[in-house]
C-alpha cells in the first residue's frame, strides 16, 4: 500500500500540465479558473448595517477561519463595476458584521439575498427572514441560521480596483442547540445535524458538506519508514 501511493504520486506530478500566465489574463478568466479549482468554499451570510441603520445581507464564498487565539476570520469582496457593495462600505464605514453559516433548508433564502437591491432596501425583509439582536455589535443576526459569528474588523486590505479583504475578530458565537452534541461544558458540533452547504464552479452550482471520510494524520516516526521502505 505504501509504495503504490508513491508510484500514485509520481503519476500525478507527471502528467501533461498546461501553464496560465495570470498577468496576461482578464479578470474574468483569471476568476473561472480559481473559483472552479478552489472548491468547496464555506459561505458567510453576511449581515452589516450601515451608519443610517440600513441592514444588508448576501453571502459571500471567500471566507474561511483563520485562527482561534484570537478567533479571526476573513472574507474575500470583490469588485463591482459602479460602486463598492453594500457589505464592503457597511463593513469600512462601521466595522461591525455578522457571519451566518447556511444550512441546506436555508439556501433558497440566501439565494434570494443574492440580488443586487439598492442600498435602502433590506434584504431580510426581501427573503423573509427574521433577525435577533447581536450582544456586541448593531448588525443582527439571522434566526434561522444554526450559527453565526459577531464580528469586528481588525484588519482592511485593497487588494485590488474595488476588491477586498476583511479580517474580523469574531465577538461572540450563537448556536442553535440542536446541532451541539455532548458534554454541555465542552460541546461538540453535529456536522449531519448543521447540515452546511458549500459553493462550487459555475455561476449556479453548490454542494452539501455530508460526503465525509476520516484520515488519520501520520506521526514523523511513521513517515520515516515510510520514506525507508519506498527507496
Amino acid at each position: 500500500m505504501t509504495e503504490l501511493r508513491v508510484r500514485d504520486l509520481h503519476d500525478l506530478v507527471s502528467k501533461p500540465q498546461r501553464h496560465f500566465d495570470f498577468a496576461q489574463m482578464s479578470g474574468a478568466d483569471r476568476y473561472r479558473l480559481m473559483a472552479s479549482t478552489i472548491m468547496p468554499r464555506p459561505i458567510a451570510w453576511v449581515v452589516t448595517r450601515s451608519p443610517d441603520g440600513c441592514i444588508n445581507a448576501a453571502p459571500y464564498s471567500f471566507f474561511n477561519m483563520f485562527g482561534s487565539d484570537r478567533p479571526v476570520v476573513a472574507l474575500g469582496i470583490l469588485a463591482r463595476p459602479d460602486a463598492p457593495k453594500d457589505t464592503a462600505a457597511n463593513i469600512r464605514a462601521t466595522g461591525e458584521f455578522v457571519i451566518n453559516l447556511v444550512p441546506f433548508s436555508l439556501v433558497e433564502s440566501m439565494n434570494a439575498t443574492c440580488v443586487e437591491a439598492p442600498p435602502e432596501v433590506d434584504e431580510l425583509d426581501l427573503a423573509g427572514l427574521e433577525s435577533l439582536p447581536s450582544v456586541a455589535i448593531a448588525p443582527p443576526r439571522i434566526a434561522a441560521s444554526p450559527v453565526a459569528f459577531e464580528c469586528r474588523r481588525t484588519h482592511w486590505l485593497d487588494t485590488g480596483p474595488g476588491q477586498v479583504m476583511v479580517v474580523g475578530e469574531v465577538l461572540h458565537a450563537h448556536y442553535a442547540q440542536d446541532v451541539l452534541t455532548g458534554d454541555p461544558e465542552r460541546p461538540r458540533v453535529d456536522h449531519a445535524a448543521l447540515d452546511l452547504v458549500g459553493r462550487m464552479h459555475g455561476a449556479s452550482a453548490y454542494t452539501r458538506t455530508r460526503d465525509l471520510f476520516d484520515l488519520d494524520r501520520p506521526l514523523w516516526k511513521d513517515a520515516q519508514i515510510i520514506s525507508t521502505t519506498a527507496s
